[in-house]
Order: structure tokens, then C-alpha cells, then sequence
């Protein structure tokens, strides 16, 4: 795909990714109750990353991506962590899914970013963005993990509905 925006998504992704980890974890630490079910937790994210990254690198087409799909996966995912108030009995169940959906779409995601003309300009963005964020949000009074995670679910489904709508404008264009 080749519009101008298409630089942009991927590096708000990525920063917003690194952002809002640390949010992620304490919400996770929160519903874990435990180390050793964090842990697990933590593995189960892990070991479904590295499927996610092999799945993207085994494609014979890497042209062809679902990214938006992904996009709008890992949106869907942060906006269920934001929405998940009660314990339950079920909660662990439901939150081993959700890291393992999740490890899938970031890996895929890191796959598919590392192959991008612009990754390399992305690695510095990416650097300078975060650290000025980090500073940024040293003013901010911290209300609670879960707006951050649900803010964030919702930019990654608002760039998810951005690429599509960009991508019909390319093919549009590229029929005329």
C-alpha cells in the first residue's frame, strides 16, 4: 500500500504499544493475584508472540497482510481488558485467552513492521516519541490503568478503521 498515512499508523502502534505496557502489566499483576499465575500469564503472552512473528515470516506473500485485522484485533483486546471490572471464577480462563490472542497480534505486528520501508526511520521516531511521552505523563496524575488501556484500545480500532478507509481510497485511485 502506498498513501501517505500509511507511515504514520504503524509508528503510533508501536508507541502506544510501549506506552501503555506498563498499564497492561499492572492490570495484569491485578487480576493475577498471584506470581506464579502472572508468570504464567506472562509465558502464555510470550510463547503466542513468537508463534504470531513465525506466522507472518512463513508467509509466501508478505505483501498480502491483514493489518488491519490486527489493528483491529489488538484494539478489540485492549477495549475487553478496559471493560473487565469483576472477578470471577472464569476471569483467569478469559485473561490466558486474551494474552494469547494478543501475543499473536504483537508478534505479527513486529513481523510485519520490521519488513516496512520505513521501520528503520520508525526505530529512531519511535525512541524520541516514547521518551517524551515518558516525561509527558510525569505531570499526569495516574487514574487508573484501565482508562489508559481502553483509551488506547479504541486509537488502535480508530487506525484500524483509518487504514481501511485508506486502502479503498488507493484501490479507488487505482482503478481510475
Amino acid at each position: 500500500m502506498n498513501h501517505k498515512n500509511a507511515g504514520v499508523i504503524p509508528l503510533v502502534a508501536t508507541v502506544g504499544q510501549v506506552i501503555i505496557f506498563p498499564y497492561y502489566i499492572i492490570w495484569l499483576k491485578e487480576v493475577s493475584l498471584t506470581f506464579t499465575l502472572f508468570a504464567w500469564f506472562f509465558a502464555a503472552f510470550s510463547f503466542a508472540a513468537a508463534w504470531g512473528y513465525q506466522i507472518f515470516q512463513s508467509k509466501k506473500n508478505k505483501k498480502q497482510s491483514f493489518i488491519i485485522l490486527v489493528y483491529a484485533g489488538m484494539g478489540v483486546v485492549y477495549l475487553l481488558v478496559g471493560s473487565i471490572n469483576q472477578w470471577s471464577e472464569s476471569l483467569p480462563y478469559a485473561v490466558v485467552l486474551l494474552q494469547v490472542f494478543l501475543g499473536v497480534l504483537q508478534g505479527y505486528f513486529r513481523a510485519w513492521h520490521s519488513e516496512q520501508e520505513t521501520y528503520h526511520l520508525h526505530a529512531v521516531h519511535h525512541y524520541l516519541i516514547v521518551g517524551f511521552m515518558m516525561i509527558g505523563f510525569t505531570f499526569v496524575k495516574i487514574i487508573s490503568p484501565v482508562v489508559y488501556i481502553t483509551i488506547f484500545g479504541f486509537l488502535l480500532c480508530l487506525c484500524s478503521l483509518w487504514e481501511l478507509i485508506c486502502k479503498r481510497k488507493f484501490r479507488l485511485s487505482k482503478k481510475v
